[in-house]
């Protein structure tokens, strides 16, 4: 009697979508970081989510200029998407590479806010009542 042994492959357990949107991810980052416009600087690609059938990937990312910096970033990454879609058709080897549109990661900066709320309640920072 021989002993089966099943395969564990994580690319089977891992949906296609999220593995392709955590490459992307991957790959906008590093072609972000060569290019050479000071309005990309200080900003990081946070996400990205692609639809299944590859038309459209959204990519999330946040400024550490915040939201001040969104009309810039915006501008600059409009100006960049050419450049950064062919990175991610050359890299990704995939049949069809989607359009790229990009938005703020809200949800860095609701937790960002909340954690400035919390930081500044009051009963956070009163001293201890003495009994």
């Amino acid at each position: 009697m021989t002993k089966r042994t099943r395969h564990h492959s994580t690319a089977r357990d891992y949906p296609r979508t999220a593995r392709l949107n955590r490459l992307f991810q991957e790959i906008l980052a590093e072609e972000l970081e060569r290019i050479d416009d000071e309005r990309l600087e200080l900003v990081t690609i946070m996400s990205v989510d692609c639809d299944a059938s590859l038309d459209r990937a959204i990519v999330y990312y946040e400024s550490l200029g915040g939201a001040d910096d969104d009309e810039d970033v915006l501008e600059a990454l409009g100006e960049a998407r050419p450049r950064l879609r062919s990175a991610v058709g050359r890299q990704a080897r995939v049949k069809r590479t989607p359009e790229l549109l990009f938005r703020p990661d809200e949800v860095v900066r609701g937790a960002a806010r909340l954690e400035e709320v919390l930081r500044d309640l009051p009963e956070l920072h009163a001293p201890p009542a003495e009994d």
